[in-house]
């Protein structure tokens, strides 16, 4: 489905959002905060709904031939976040926001970030992709006796859990495998969360993530009005500069470019852990980049501009 936002002469921006994939919900919250921020700014924009996986194709089409000068990409997980969208638009040429093919590829792909990071030194959880005879005793002996468990392939932390013994485990793995995709066991650090938002070549202001939850799970990020989101966050001023640069080589690492989002867990003696990117983060009322651009001044529509010009 493809709407006009307007009436003027020809649309600039083309916003993709919805889409298929188990992150559709949170995908139209996207695309309609981004939709609504550029009419605030006067950007003549169509909205495009990503709907139907055999209609993109002539939607793309559709919109090559309403010359637009950008599409802005509020996919995400699946298609919207592995490099399919964009390898589209790259044939359609069309110049898009974000990440290109391969980048949006490996930072979707938990199980390939951390075997790049890895490559780097770069210092992560302790980690196993589970097998077929994965069992408790290996992962506990492995890992310890808390892990977290997750879909290697998806985002907003769909299909995590946390085990704690052998039949939590089981369970945790039961609810990984309901996603497509590698499951990766990782080793729980004790401490606090924090994200570091990336604009061009910019990391933003820190922030620290609060829940009464578990850990920071989909509830928390998107239903919750409990969680608490500290900016700024805490850090002193060089361990903030530590983990934006650490924040920075991780992203970079894989190639991502535009912006994104770089999560991290800080154990409780100090030291930073990368958890993952993300190459198209929310941008709903709970997000995390528009919390972090407005404390550097940005409101949404700036942020959205900002992104544009990355």
């Amino acid at each position: 489905m493809v709407e006009q936002g307007n009436t003027q002469s020809r649309p600039h921006i083309a916003v993709l959002y919805g889409g298929v994939s188990a992150e559709r919900e949170i995908s139209l919250l996207s695309g309609s905060a981004v939709l609504n921020a550029f009419k605030q700014i006067d950007v003549e924009t169509i909205a495009v709904d990503v709907d139907d996986k055999q209609k993109f194709l002539q939607q793309v089409q559709d919109i090559a031939a309403q010359q637009v000068d950008k599409v802005f990409i509020a996919l995400h997980g699946g298609e919207g976040e592995d490099g399919t969208v964009q390898a589209v638009l790259d044939m359609a040429g069309l110049p898009y926001t974000g990440s290109g093919v391969l980048a949006s590829a490996m930072a979707l792909d938990k199980l390939r970030s951390k075997q790049v990071w890895q490559t780097l030194n770069l210092p992560m959880p302790a980690f196993l992709m589970l097998a077929k005879d994965t069992d408790w005793q290996q992962v506990k002996e492995t890992l310890g006796t808390k892990v977290i468990v997750k879909p290697a392939r998806e985002g907003s932390s769909l299909g995590m859990s946390v085990a704690q013994d052998e039949e939590s485990f089981r369970r945790a793995c039961e609810t990984a495998a309901q996603y497509q995709g590698d499951i990766v066991i990782e080793q729980w650090v004790e401490g606090s969360e924090y994200t570091v938002s990336i604009i061009g070549k910019q990391a933003l202001p820190i922030i620290k993530l609060e829940t009464d939850n578990s850990f920071y799970d989909f509830d928390a990020k998107y239903r919750s009005d409990e969680t608490r989101y500290i900016c700024p966050c805490g850090l002193t001023e060089q361990e903030e500069t530590d983990m934006q640069q650490l924040g920075l080589q991780a992203f970079h690492a894989l190639g991502c470019s535009g912006w994104g989002r770089v999560d991290f867990m800080r154990s409780v003696d100090g030291e930073n852990f990368i958890l993952e990117v993300n190459t198209v983060p929310g941008l709903t009322s709970h997000s995390l980049v528009p919390m972090a651009a407005k404390a550097v001044g940005a409101d949404f529509p700036q942020m959205l501009q900002m992104i544009l010009d990355a």
